[in-house]
């Protein structure tokens, strides 16, 4: 076994990926999210206050798994893997298309998307590929967990359905969006 997976194999016996950079992350989530709604008043002087409501959570949030006995590890390393290859294609996409449009592809892409209409087929887009990865993922296992179903349906056809979902209502907000 070579040092890093002798290093990742001991971070994750420790509980690193299960519970600590989980609880990291939600934190920081909380903490970005409670300093720019100002619930609290101006977030420069409310520095303390922000941060123990956002940690507090944050362990609120992650004991659930532990005492539930939820292993949501793999889902965690998966969901974010799965969302880093959606955005590495769409980036490609980004690049491929570079070769083929003019020199100057910023403002070209500015003059284009000036309209309301394709920010919300990027929207829904964007939308579409959250769905896929949070149910390729495996996420979706967490938010109903064994012994609760939808309809008495298996994990592939509540998967199936959702997907559906996602789609239909994709579509429907498409053409309410371009009347």
């Amino acid at each position: 076994m070579n040092p890093m997976e002798l290093t990742i194999q001991k971070m994750r016996d420790l509980g690193f990926f299960q519970f600590i950079l989980p609880f990291i992350l939600t934190a920081a989530i909380f903490y970005g999210s409670l300093r720019k709604s100002k619930i609290f008043g101006d977030p420069d002087r409310n520095v303390t206050v922000n941060a123990v409501i956002s940690i507090a959570a944050a362990f609120m949030v992650w004991a659930y798994p532990i005492i539930a006995g939820v292993n949501i590890e793999t889902q965690l390393a998966t969901f974010f893997t799965h969302g880093m290859i959606a955005t590495l294609v769409v980036m490609l996409g980004l690049i491929v298309s570079g070769l083929f449009m003019p020199p100057d592809l910023p403002k070209t892409l500015a003059d284009k998307f000036k309209g309301g209409r394709i920010w919300a087929v990027i929207l829904i887009f964007g939308m579409l590929i959250g769905v896929v990865v949070l149910i390729t993922s495996g996420i979706v296992g967490i938010f109903l967990p064994q012994g609760i179903s939808l309809g008495g349906g298996s994990d592939e056809w509540i998967g199936v359905a959702v997907t559906f979902g996602a789609m239909l209502g994709s579509v429907g907000l498409l053409v309410f969006l371009t009347k």
